[in-house]
């Protein structure tokens, strides 16, 4: 589900003093205005960072100071320790219309909003790199060329180098097509109907898989994996998107839970489409396909396969000549109640061994297989070899959570972990279990990470806080070799002249009703004896974000502060970061244990003497959105008002991956569905709401708040609504963001939500 949240920005400086001793003597006031305008208050926000194949060079996305929103492509020579711009987006790009397909694409990678450059790839021999812009395809060199590769009214989604750099692939017109570098390329694929697309991962992929490709490169480029789509089992929904001036309808094959989803399959090809050979997928075809990998030396292709329910993951191990497979090993939920949370943590090692991440035992940790040599039988895909041995790598309570990176020649593996609940920190272990693994990172922040092919140099990003997001390069002992963005709070930085007002959160914990520790955060403005304050209650509640963490939020929470408000979150069982038994509560009870377990945050906030009790502000936005409904409903005059975002209003309209993972198939659980949806208890709101939503929402479709409206109108419930023609799940931008921030804090004073005189 696509994730529209914010969470609280907090510096902890009471006397502000910077490097050159100036001093922090007066503050303008922190508008909303001025929290979306550019500069970006959080300082440079650089993307995609990456290291070149050689490791000399370090490029990234690197945003405008003069608009937040655009990426153009800078390079760092870590010998010269110098900067320099790769590719101007704005003097290179055309500036054209996206197509539909490409607009959709972004929204499902979560880059909608952004500008310019917003993806590339470095060529293999680390002379250059690959650069999609505007819908068509250039080649950056590091002396500072620039070659364009395509010129097209049609846009060349998904678009790659291959293995070895010497061919270029996209997709256009649901076709994949292929062509040497600087050469013409061609379709290598047929044209078929309008419900066959070739090389594009289906939409439940992309929007809820984290696939967002549908074609696989040999590591010697003599080969491809393409994607065959056959999307006419799928309903189509009719999707208007309402504009300011106009209205586009576009039929979308949308799979709705409890449909039939796309029939995938998957063939394998030259690099002029002959030679095509179909990889045996098994029997049944109501699957989905994970992930797909080449093995290290091109033996071999790994396919991911899952369930319908998501309970169970078998990986294939196919014969790329003839497409004859088998299943290597199963993996099964952790629990009978519970699903396979899928990630990209995992490595095909030239060992032939895998690195592996697992919730076998209740919370995610890193695995080694040694998997045993073929028998030269074929097997096929619906049945098992089970010949291979595992080693637990890492092991505890406090779960890993990502992959970094792995050095091979020196055994090591780099990992992210969650330490203490509230942090995130880097660790290095040993692929063959020998030590103990050690810690990279300083625990005062929360960190990532990410490291070229080899595992030779880190690059870690890092924020607390009182410090927004930092990175620096890193050796492998986690030793700085340089920074990359030190983004010090120093005179020069836009958020600067707003020190003064800041406060800290305060972290704390309160039980849940069967004693599980539920953690939360809290920013107040400067209390006065005496007085009670109003609380804007931030939740998101859904499977996957963890939104009480010891990082950097940015700087909206602190304008809601400096309004007068307390800013609180908290984190509900369901959340991401706490094990298998955390999360497992919302199995087939979405919309349950999440509204009881913020209910006991409010009535936390009831028990305080600086808290209004009858001024305590719902907001959310997507599962935010749906929680402000169900919590409104549950408790009526526990909450002052609500406030909800794109919200999903009954389950059978979201779609089938997302949906069926946690509540199971509403063919077979209707009562489950009925228990969720926020639909029959809408007339039982009484507090005041405002509904929001994009007028052209492709993934939470503007139906889910159609239909509320139309049952709080017939049932003559007041209610006030915002609605933002051509917008989509995001609404958000430089002049937009401060229009529905405004319109929400004039609908709370409307209301009487308000700070003490």
């Amino acid at each position: 589900m696509r994730l529209a949240m914010f969470a609280a920005a907090a510096v902890l400086l009471s006397s502000p003093t910077f490097a050159d001793d100036h001093t922090v003597t007066s503050e303008p006031e922190l508008t909303f205005e001025r929290v979306f305008a550019s500069p970006s208050l959080n300082g440079p926000a650089p993307r995609q960072a990456k290291l070149s194949p050689d490791g000399r060079y370090l490029t990234l996305l690197r945003n405008r100071d003069d608009d937040r929103e655009r990426y153009d492509l800078w390079g760092f020579d870590i010998e010269t320790q110098s900067w320099s711009m790769l590719v101007d987006s704005e003097a290179l790009g055309s500036g054209r219309e996206l197509s539909e397909d490409e607009k959709m694409q972004r929204e499902r990678a979560r880059v909608g909003n952004l500008k310019g450059i917003i993806s590339y790839q470095w060529l293999s021999d680390g002379t250059g790199v690959l650069v999609p812009l505007d819908g068509d395809l250039y080649l950056a060199k590091l002396d500072g060329a620039v070659t364009r590769l395509t010129d097209t009214e049609e846009s060349e989604l998904n678009p790659k180098l291959s293995s070895k750099g010497r061919y270029v692939s996209f997709v256009r017109d649901w076709q994949l097509w292929v062509g040497e570098v600087g050469a013409e390329a061609a379709p290598i694929t047929p044209k078929e109907a309008d419900t066959i697309r070739w090389g594009e991962a289906e939409f439940v992929a992309q929007e809820e898989m984290g696939r967002l490709t549908g074609y696989w490169w040999s590591p010697d480029d003599s080969r491809l994996v393409v994607q065959r789509t056959d999307e006419s089992p799928v309903g189509i929904v009719t999707r208007a998107a309402i504009g300011a001036t106009g209205t586009k309808v576009f039929d979308q094959r949308y799979p709705v839970a409890g449909s039939d989803n796309a029939i995938v399959e998957l063939i394998v090809m030259d690099p002029d489409g002959a030679n095509k050979v179909q990889i045996d997928l098994g029997l049944d075809t109501d699957i989905y396909i994970a992930r797909v990998d080449w093995a290290p030396d091109g033996s071999a292709i790994y396919v991911q396969r899952q369930n319908r329910e998501q309970t169970v993951m078998d990986m294939l191990r196919v014969d790329p000549a003839t497409g004859e497979s088998l299943v290597w090993f199963t993996e099964n939920a952790a629990r009978e109640d519970y699903w396979i949370n899928l990630s990209d943590n995992y490595r095909f090692l030239k060992d032939g061994s895998l690195l592996w991440w697992s919730e076998r035992d209740g919370y995610g940790h890193f695995y080694k297989y040694d998997l045993g040599p073929l028998r030269g039988v074929h097997v096929p895909a619906d049945s098992k070899i089970m010949e291979w041995s595992w080693t637990p790598l890492t092991s505890g309570t406090s779960p890993t959570t990502e992959l970094v990176g792995v050095n091979e020649a020196e055994g090591e593996f780099y990992y992210r972990a969650t330490k203490d609940v509230l942090t995130q920190q880097i660790y290095r272990g040993m692929l063959d279990g020998s030590a103990e693994p050690a810690q990279l990172t300083d625990d005062d922040y929360t960190n990532s990470a990410v490291m070229d092919g080899a595992g030779k140099l880190l690059l870690v990003s890092r924020s607390k806080p009182d410090q927004p997001t930092q990175s620096y390069l890193a050796a492998r002992n986690g030793q700085r070799v340089t920074w990359v963005e030190e983004n010090a709070l120093d005179e020069d930085h836009p958020y600067t002249p707003y020190l003064l007002s800041h406060v800290s959160p305060e972290y704390g914990t309160i039980e849940a009703e069967d004693g599980t520790e539920l953690h939360y955060m809290m920013l107040k403005p400067q209390i006065e004896p005496g007085k009670k304050y109003p609380v804007f209650y931030y939740h998101y509640s859904g499977p996957g974000p963890q939104i009480v963490d010891g990082g950097w939020d940015g700087a909206l929470a602190q304008a809601i502060v400096d309004k007068g408000y307390i800013y609180f979150a908290l984190d509900n069982r369901g959340t991401a970061n706490r094990g298998v038994d955390f999360e497992q509560p919302l199995y087939r009870a979405m919309g349950g244990v999440e509204v009881r377990d913020q209910k006991k945050g409010a009535e936390f906030l009831k028990t305080l003497d600086f808290v209004d009790p009858d001024k305590i502000a719902l907001y959310g936005w997507s599962y935010g959105g749906y929680m402000t409904l169900k919590q409104m409903q549950a408790d009526p005059g526990l909450y002052a008002a609500g406030i909800s975002g794109a919200p999903v209003t009954k389950w059978e309209l979201y779609d089938t991956h997302y949906t069926e993972r946690f509540m199971g198939d509403p063919r077979k659980v209707q009562d489950a569905y009925d228990a969720a949806s926020a639909i029959p208890d809408a007339t039982k709101i009484s507090d005041p709401l405002l509904l929001i939503h994009g007028m052209a929402d492709d993934n939470v479709v503007f139906e889910n708040s159609s239909e509320l409206i139309s049952v709080l109108q017939e049932g003559n419930v007041p209610f006030e609504m915002m609605l933002y023609p051509g917008y989509t799940h995001r609404v958000a931008g430089e002049n937009i963001s401060p229009h529905m921030w405004n319109t929400i804090f004039r609908f709370l004073e409307a209301n009487g939500v308000t700070p003490p005189e």
